[in-house]
């Protein structure tokens, strides 16, 4: 049953009642566990701004740090009706109607490369996107007829993911980032887009990164022609690459 008489202009956090403020929090502080480690959290918490900060749970880490769960409430509120995110605009299509389009419109089979760059040894995302089995019942590119994918893996320097895509004459590069500490993801990402416009093969590939912390607009900003963050299938690349090949006439 649909909650009634929301207000979309003023949203703020629910726990036990609607509009009660109630959030809950979870942090690691470098002190020893014990009723000061508590009192601590507690006024840690009173300084973000939560009311009422009551800590709930805390586990001794070991080498005098503590992980704190707590409850609190805020006041601070949100206008849900003005708010936009940039996301990838486009006609999600089946893996058969991507291999129709494929056949109708590009008339041949495509190339698509994918790795996880530079120190990010993380393979899941790519994967799920790439390998035949693909993930949660969703197949993956390596399926699809008329797609020729190559999944280079892990750890791959963009100098290798650059000379193998001038190798297979790729028409789209899928980059998969999920070590991003320090933002070491935006400088890696930067470079593969600096290699290959020194190459003059940028206009000729589409280009898509993805991982958790990835969106559409940092995509954009960093020059690639679009971004996929968690909750991504490869009916949901696969529909972005073919639509995109025809729009900038890449076959």
């Amino acid at each position: 049953m649909a909650i009634q008489n929301i207000d979309f202009t003023k949203i703020k956090p629910y726990g036990d009642t609607l509009n009660d403020g109630m959030v809950q929090l979870g942090f690691t502080l470098p002190i020893p566990s014990g009723d000061e480690g508590i009192e601590a959290a507690k006024q840690l918490a009173l300084k973000m701004g939560f009311e009422e900060p009551n800590v709930v749970y805390s586990k001794d880490l070991g080498i005098g740090y503590t992980y704190f769960i707590l409850y609190g409430k805020t006041w601070h509120t949100v206008d849900y009706t003005k708010i936009h995110v940039p996301k990838v605009e486009m006609d999600i299509m089946t893996k058969e109607e991507v291999e129709e389009f494929i056949e109708e419109n590009i008339k041949r089979d495509i190339v698509v490369l994918g790795a996880c760059t530079g120190t990010d040894a993380h393979t899941v995302g790519i994967d799920a996107i790439m390998n035949m089995k693909g993930f949660a019942g969703h197949f993956g590119l390596e399926r699809y007829k008329g797609i020729e994918a190559y999944n280079l893996g892990s750890q791959i320097p963009n100098e290798e993911l650059v000379a193998k895509a001038i190798e297979l004459k790729a028409d789209a590069i899928l980059v998969s980032q999920v070590v991003t500490q320090k933002d070491v993801h935006v400088p890696n990402l930067t470079e593969l887009v600096e290699l290959l416009e020194g190459e003059n093969i940028r206009d000729k590939i589409v280009l898509v990164c993805g991982g958790p912390r990835l969106s559409h607009e940092l995509a954009k900003e960093l020059g690639y022609d679009a971004g996929f963050g968690s909750g991504t299938y490869a009916y949901d690349v696969a529909s972005f690459i073919v639509t995109e090949m025809v729009k900038k006439s890449i076959y």
